[in-house]
């Protein structure tokens, strides 16, 4: 873009992410994100209450947000059934289940670099070990 001295006119487009690492980062930043994430790999089709007894401490508004932007970020599927009471289930999208070796990658290199007892819980427990062959 030029003015009328020739002198380039500063681009004011904002953008939202640094670059590609930034991108994924902020799609899967968050405290429960992971494990939401792991838990509808391994339990398609979850519906909010036994997504909240699997993620023990979450609170309903954190649940609520942090799967609202998973959906935003198009990594998982809300599925409204019209039925009394009313069902929702959860699900990993295409592009969420491609997350998944990344994050398997990530999850093996924690189990190998970082001592077990300063973790609270351990998402790809050793019985997971195929995952990583």
């Amino acid at each position: 873009m030029e003015n009328q001295d020739d002198k380039p006119i500063a681009d004011t487009r904002r953008y939202k992410y640094m670059n590609e690492f930034d991108a994924t980062m902020q799609m899967i930043q968050g405290k429960w994100k992971v494990m939401l994430l792991y838990e509808l790999y391994e339990q398609p089709a979850r519906r909010f209450g036994e997504l909240m007894k699997y993620i023990d401490g979450i609170s309903h508004k954190t649940l609520t947000k942090q799967l609202r932007e998973l959906e935003a970020h198009e990594l998982l599927t809300r599925t409204l059934y019209s039925e009394v009471p009313a069902r929702v289930e959860y699900n990993l999208s295409d592009k969420g289940r491609s997350l998944i070796p990344l994050l398997e990658m990530i999850c093996k290199w924690g189990l190998a670099n970082v001592d077990r007892n300063e973790m609270e819980r351990l998402l790809c427990e050793e019985e997971n070990d195929e995952l990583f062959s």
